[in-house]
């Protein structure tokens, strides 16, 4: 997933501000970070929105799923 790729990204990006005596490197991983984290969750909302959309529509109840029943050259009868 990307959204994890990202979110990796942006938790070692802050790790390593954290551990740099250079403040303004520090400052610019900082923020570099902070991007990334809105990359994620960006990419987490994309993410989602793609599964919503990819899951086959689910029967309502009491309907009768006629591929079960019968082939495709049935239906072309």
């Amino acid at each position: 997933m990307v959204s994890k790729q990202y979110l990796e990204t942006a938790r070692t990006l802050f790790r390593i501000a954290r551990n740099i005596a250079d403040q303004t490197v520090a400052d610019r991983l900082k923020a570099l970070a902070g991007d990334y984290e809105r990359r994620a969750e960006q990419a987490s909302h994309t993410e989602a929105t793609k599964a919503k959309t990819s899951r086959p529509a689910e029967a309502l109840p009491g309907s009768i799923d006629f591929t079960e029943h019968c082939e495709y050259s049935d239906l072309l009868k």
